[in-house]
C-alpha cells in the first residue's frame, strides 16, 4: 500500500494554500466563539431582565392577595400576567405561601393547590443568575415580598426555544460563512502562489531540459516586478555562462594535456632508448678495442644483452599496453649497475664526480618493479647532471629503511627553480612546454605510493624519494 505523502513533500503551490486554509479555520473558530459568546451574553441579559421584571411585577400585584390568602384573586392576577406575555416565553408561574404550599398556578393540573413547591425548585435560579444552558425551559425562583417582608415564593418557567434557534442559526451561518471564506481565500492563495512561483517553474524546466548543459533563461521570462526572483534567475544565467566557460576551458585543458602526455611518452622513450643505445655503443666499442681480452668481451656482451633485453621490454610494453609500469620485472642490483654504466658517459663529458652508493640488498630491491624505478632514478640523475654543470658533483644513495626504500639524488648545482619544483612536487595541471621528466618522476612515484621531498642544504640540492616496502609478489 502506497504511503500518503508528507506535508513537507507537497509542492509549495499546495502547501501555502493549505497553510492559509488552516489559519483561516483557526481564525474562523476564534471569531465564531467570540460572536457566540457575545450573543450568549446578550441573550442572558435579555432573559435576566425579562425574569426580573416579571417577578417584580407579580410581587407588587400579588402581595395583598397572598397576604389575605385570596386564591381566586391570585389566579386572576396570574391569568392577566400570562395574557400580557401573549403566551410567549412564560410557560408556568407558581405562587406559594410562606409555608411553601402552592396557592395558585397558571397550570393547576401541573401544580395543584396545596402541594409543596419544593418539586418545582429543582434547577431554579434567581432572576439575576439565569443563563442559557442549552435546555429549552429555564426556571426562575424569587421571594414574594410585601412591605419589606417575605410572604411567599414565585417560581416561573420560561420557554427559550426561540433563543436556542437563534443561536443555532447564527452558528450555522458562521460555519458556512467561514467555510466559504476559507475555500475562496485558499483558492485565491493557490492562484497567487502559482503566479508568483511561475518564474521558479520556468527555472526548474530550464534546468530539467538542460540534460547536463544548463541553458540560460530568456529576458522575456524574467519577472521584472519581483526583484528577488529576478536576481535569482540572473544569477542562474550567470552560472550557466560560467559553466559553459568552464567546460570550454576543460576542453582546452584536455587538449593541452594530450600534448603533455605525448611529450611525457616521447621523453620516456628518448631516455629508455637513447641511453641504452649509448651504453650498447660503448660496449661495442669496448669489444672492438679489447677483442683480445675475453673477460672484457664477456662483460661487454652481458651489458649489451641486458640493454637489448630492456629495449625489447620497452617495445613490448608500448605495443601491449602503452605503459611502462606493467613490464612485470622486479628490480635487481644489475639494474642499478646498468644505470651507472648508462650515466657515466654524461658524467665523463662534464668532468663531474659521481658518488654512487647502493646499500639496499637483493631482497629489498626485489620488492619493487624495475621499469618505473629505473625511469625515476635515470630522470633524476639526468636532471642532477645537467644542474651540476661542468666539474660538478652528483651523488646517488639507495638504502633500505624500516618499511621503505629511500633513494636520494644530490647535485652541486644552483638548485631547482619554482617551475621545476611545481613539476616535481605538485599534482595540478601544467601548461605545455618545458621538460616533462620531472613530472614523469612525480607521476611514477605517486603510482608506487611513495613521496618526494626536496631540500637545499650545504650548497647542494637533495631530492629524496621514499617508497613503501611491499611484498615481493607485488613487484
Amino acid at each position: 500500500m502506497r504511503a500518503a505523502p508528507r506535508f513537507r513533500d507537497l509542492p509549495v503551490t499546495l502547501r501555502v494554500p493549505l497553510v492559509m486554509a488552516g489559519l483561516m479555520v483557526l481564525l474562523g473558530f476564534l471569531a465564531s466563539q467570540s460572536v457566540l459568546s457575545a450573543l450568549g451574553r446578550v441573550q442572558d441579559a435579555r432573559l435576566s431582565e425579562t425574569a426580573r421584571l416579571h417577578v417584580e411585577g407579580l410581587s407588587v400585584a400579588l402581595g395583598p392577595s397572598v397576604l389575605r390568602q385570596d386564591v381566586w384573586e391570585v389566579y386572576d392576577i396570574l391569568d392577566r400576567a400570562r395574557s400580557a406575555y401573549d403566551g410567549q416565553r412564560l410557560l408556568l408561574s407558581i405562587v406559594a405561601d410562606e409555608r411553601g404550599r402552592i396557592l395558585a398556578a397558571t397550570d393547576p393540573r401541573r401544580a395543584p393547590v396545596g402541594e409543596a413547591v419544593v418539586g418545582f425548585e429543582v434547577n431554579a435560579v434567581p432572576p439575576d443568575a439565569i443563563r442559557m444552558t442549552g435546555d429549552s425551559t429555564l426556571r426562575v425562583m424569587a421571594p414574594l415580598l410585601f412591605q419589606g417582608r417575605q410572604i411567599g415564593q414565585i417560581v416561573t418557567e420560561l420557554d427559550v426555544t426561540d433563543l436556542l434557534t437563534e443561536r443555532r442559526n447564527v452558528s450555522m451561518w458562521l460555519l458556512f460563512g467561514n467555510a466559504a471564506a476559507t475555500a475562496v481565500l485558499a483558492f485565491g492563495g493557490w492562484l497567487a502562489v502559482a503566479r508568483i512561483l511561475r518564474p521558479v517553474g520556468t527555472l526548474v524546466l530550464a534546468m530539467d531540459d538542460s540534460q547536463g548543459a544548463p541553458r540560460p533563461i530568456s529576458e522575456a521570462d524574467i519577472p521584472r516586478g519581483d526583484p528577488g526572483l529576478s536576481r535569482l534567475i540572473l544569477t542562474y544565467n550567470r552560472m550557466t555562462t560560467a559553466v559553459e566557460s568552464r567546460a570550454e576551458a576543460e576542453r582546452r585543458l584536455a587538449k593541452r594535456e594530450r600534448f603533455v602526455s605525448l611529450g611525457r611518452l616521447s621523453s620516456s622513450l628518448a631516455h629508455e632508448v637513447n641511453n641504452p643505445l649509448g651504453g650498447l655503443l660503448n660496449a661495442a666499442d669496448t669489444i672492438r678495442t679489447y677483442s683480445d681480452r675475453p673477460e672484457v668481451v664477456r662483460q661487454s656482451a652481458e651489458l649489451m644483452l641486458r640493454g637489448l633485453s630492456h629495449l625489447r621490454d620497452v617495445t613490448r610494453a608500448i605495443l601491449d599496453e602503452n605503459r611502462l609500469d606493467r613490464i612485470g620485472q622486479a628490480l635487481r642490483r644489475e639494474d642499478m649497475e646498468d644505470l651507472r654504466l648508462l650515466f657515466e658517459p654524461e658524467v665523463s663529458s662534464r668532468a663531474q664526480s659521481l658518488n654512487w652508493k647502493v646499500e639496499a640488498g637483493l631482497d629489498e630491491l626485489a620488492r619493487f618493479p624495475a621499469a618505473p624505478l629505473r625511469q625515476v632514478v635515470l630522470n633524476l640523475l639526468l636532471n642532477a647532471g645537467a644542474a651540476a654543470g661542468q666539474n660538478g658533483i652528483v651523488g646517488l644513495s639507495v638504502a633500505a629503511e624500516q618499511d621503505s626504500l629511500a633513494i636520494e639524488i644530490t647535485d652541486s648545482g644552483p638548485g631547482l627553480g619554482q617551475a621545476d619544483l611545481d613539476r616535481l612536487l605538485a599534482s595540478g595541471p601544467l601548461p605545455p612546454g618545458g621538460g616533462v621528466g620531472l613530472r614523469l618522476v612525480h607521476d611514477l612515484v605517486s603510482g608506487l605510493g611513495g613521496e618526494i621531498q626536496h631540500e637545499r642544504k650545504d650548497a647542494r640540492t637533495h631530492v629524496r624519494v621514499t617508497l613503501p616496502m611491499k611484498d615481493s609478489s607485488d613487484a
